[in-house]
């Protein structure tokens, strides 16, 4: 019986993109430290962390990935995270040490669920206040209006103070120290709108605006919860390799089998890896015969034959047979961690278009400020109303954000960079992605990668059903790509 490989469309090969892994991603000279920032969530924040993290003595790089929240900072061995994270706190911003165990979807997901909450409270508090200000409108009495308005500032004021505290906080932080970010004139819009309306109310004005202080409060959370989503959405290929490491792994002592968390195993122990199960860890073959899927690393399609002797990596897969593997290199020097450590800093690096993107945001905040400034007082000095200058001047604020701005050049490389991992390319810098809208020629140079990888049957008609038959209960208990194809 004869298998055939059915060639598709030329496609990139991670084996080019990714392989000779040690020789690629050898270790750097300098520490890299990963710091976790749960409070950033805008371009002004970014300028922050990395300025502030540039300056810090022994630090010779950090970018800042605001898709992952998370800071990866290249410095001098001397230089520890909790310096990094007291020179953060000073400039208000909350940073952790990133323990990619610690890490899970749970706790990811508790920003989205607080999120939801205040977005529930705005848009209850938006509605209620909506329909007394619809009787307002119709043509109330005074004495009615006066009612209503003060409902409505009953309503307004503890649902903001509530559902907008993270536009407060975040604000408040930058102020303190002496800094512009996207949530300052937010704040400030909203706290205009309810400043006027308050204004109006204690003067049995005829307009108020807490209907539009609560709903522009509603939609900016509900803005932020959809980029929460997108960013949770849009795993990071840096994670999609960190999950392939095996959590567990059996470990043989005295001839005993002992299954032990993967942070136990250390160089020199060995390992028992069962048919179909993932290398735990780098490391050399002992004892066993078998068959290793490599295409994460090399791109090759068929199966490796693996003996005594043979080097394997962390994340390959053991097809056919029990192999007993002596640890080499384990946790973050393995292989699959130094992939991942290459992959998150592609995902955080910097292209003309992103600094292009970072510049123009990190002008925005204050000019908006600035141009809010000359509204009012050019509308004063020509209406002489203060009221008109305050509302023209909130309207400004409120009308100007510019997160689409900042997020957009991230969300798109770290998006597209988990989608083309899926399809077997490994990106390892942002500019490639840039840089394919130039090509116009690709050259390959390996055989037997450019291919579906998927084999199939050719002359199944020559073979008589009993034959058929008995490949097919063989092939059955077997993860063998060849296996597979006959079983499929």
């Amino acid at each position: 019986m004869v298998a055939q490989l059915q060639h598709a469309p030329a496609a990139a090969c991670p084996g080019c993109l990714a392989a000779p892994v040690r020789e690629v991603v050898a270790p750097p000279a300098a520490a890299q430290i990963a710091l976790s920032l749960p409070g950033i969530h805008c371009q002004g924040c970014i300028a922050t962390v990395e300025r502030g993290l540039s300056a810090q003595p022994g630090v010779k790089s950090a970018r800042v990935n605001l898709t992952l929240k998370r800071a990866l900072v290249e410095a001098a061995p001397e230089v520890t995270a909790a310096d990094l994270i007291e020179a953060l706190a000073e400039l208000g911003h909350e940073a952790h040490e990133l323990d990619p165990g610690a890490l899970s979807a749970t706790q990811a997901d508790a920003a989205g669920r607080a999120l939801l909450v205040r977005l529930a409270v705005a848009g209850f508090a938006a509605m209620n206040v909506m329909l007394l200000s619809v009787s307002v409108w119709s043509g109330a009495t005074d004495a009615t209006r006066d009612l209503f308005h003060w409902i409505s500032a009953a309503i307004s004021l503890p649902a903001i103070a509530y559902a907008a505290q993270p536009f407060f906080v975040n604000a408040w932080a930058a102020l303190r120290v002496r800094r512009l970010n996207m949530d300052v004139p937010i704040a400030l819009a909203i706290l205009l709108a309810l400043a006027t309306s308050l204004w109006e109310t204690a003067l049995s004005g005829a307009h108020a605006y807490f209907d539009a202080a609560l709903t522009l409060t509603f939609f900016l959370l509900a803005g932020r919860y959809l980029d929460h989503r997108t960013r949770a959405v849009a795993r990071s290929a840096a994670s999609e390799l960190s999950a392939l490491e095996v959590p567990r792994a059996l470990r043989l002592e005295q001839g005993e089998q002992r299954e032990v968390p993967i942070a136990e195993v250390a160089p020199g122990d060995l390992l028992l890896v069962r048919p179909g199960g993932r290398m735990p860890v780098d490391g050399e073959i002992v004892s066993g015969r078998s068959e290793i899927d490599r295409s994460l690393l090399t791109g090759e399609t068929l199966p490796v034959f693996a003996e005594p002797g043979l080097g394997v990596s962390a994340g390959e897969v053991n097809l056919t047979g029990p192999l007993t593997v002596r640890a080499m290199a384990v946790g973050r020097d393995s292989s699959l961690q130094r992939m991942a450590e290459l992959v998150a800093i592609a995902e955080s690096g910097r292209s003309r278009y992103t600094s292009l993107a970072d510049a123009a945001a990190k002008l925005y905040a204050p000019g908006v400020h600035i141009l809010s400034g000359l509204s009012f007082l050019g509308w004063f000095l020509w209406a002489g109303d203060l009221r008109v200058a305050l509302n023209i001047a909130a309207a400004v604020l409120i009308i100007t954000c510019p997160c689409a701005l900042g997020l957009a050049v991230p969300a798109v490389t770290t998006a597209a960079s988990g989608r083309l991992f899926r399809q077997g390319l490994l990106i390892k810098h942002a500019t490639a992605l840039e840089r394919l809208a130039e090509v116009d020629t690709v050259v390959f140079d390996k055989t037997g990668t450019l291919t579906a990888g998927r084999p199939e049957l050719v002359n199944l008609e020559e073979r008589s059903g009993a034959d058929l038959a008995v490949a097919l209960a063989l092939a059955e208990a077997s993860a063998h790509p060849l296996s597979v194809a006959l079983a499929r």
